[in-house]
């Protein structure tokens, strides 16, 4: 073959084999769900990039994709053996923890309490922030000294938790208000308590743009709270309808 033929060609497998990888990179991406069982990972209320810049998407592909996936998917293994523990709410099955059967204890308290913890993240979370209203804004103010001493607590809490953990605003049926942190997916539900809203410190939530300044992310996160949604489980906990 003639050296410009050749070299034609090369250019032209070049091209096409560019084109093809680049294809595959900004494809769109499907939502992949955990494999079938009685626990089910809901998809994203909105696209991983909504929160940016204050979460970015990557971030948010791989805590939601990757990391609770892995929680549903471990806690469906876990039970398909356990009919009863099957047919059980999270929320119960948290409250219940010392009753679920020995064998499948560490799992539902590590996975079931990462599943119901990131379930309530998500919904927590949207572009538009807004502000506490209503009851909601009045509790905080009566229980937590306002809003700007509450995102200071909360955020000071955050920055105590030692290696992995969450923390929480829990809430009673009466609507008062308390601060409290829990190590790795530990959650409040497990004391039978409910929760209103809580920040995950593990580093796979805000590594990727926020390295090891946990302090700087969990201050951007206020950005990304959906207060409407956090007034929306503050109602459903003065009525007992919040569940996790």
């Amino acid at each position: 073959m003639p050296l410009a033929t050749t070299s034609f060609v090369t250019r032209r497998r070049f091209v096409v084999g560019t084109a093809a990888v680049a294809a595959v990179a900004f494809a769109p991406r499907s939502f992949a769900q955990a494999p079938a069982g009685p626990f089910k990972l809901d998809p994203l209320p909105y696209a991983n990039n909504a929160l940016e810049p204050h979460i970015d998407a990557r971030t948010m592909e791989i805590h939601h994709d990757r990391h609770h996936a892995a929680y549903v998917t471990n806690i469906n293994n876990a039970v398909k053996d356990h009919s009863k523990v099957a047919a059980m709410p999270m929320q119960d099955i948290l409250a219940k923890l010392p009753e679920m059967p020995e064998a499948i204890r560490t799992v539902l308290r590590n996975s079931g309490g990462g599943h119901a913890n990131h379930t309530m993240f998500w919904q927590l979370m949207g572009p538009g922030g807004g502000a506490p209203q209503g009851e909601l804004a009045a509790a905080i103010t009566r229980d937590l000294g306002g809003l700007q001493k509450f995102q200071d607590d909360f955020n000071a809490a955050g920055l105590r938790v030692f290696g992995a953990g969450w923390v929480f605003v829990t809430v009673t049926r009466d609507g008062k208000l308390a601060i409290e942190t829990k190590p790795n997916q530990d959650t409040p539900l497990m004391d039978k308590k409910h929760v209103l809203i809580g920040n995950d410190v593990w580093e796979h939530a805000y590594y990727l743009n926020y390295q090891n300044r946990r302090g700087d992310y969990l201050k951007a996160w206020w950005n990304v709270v959906n207060w409407k949604n956090v007034g929306d489980r503050y109602a459903a906990a003065k009525t007992g309808k919040l569940t996790i």
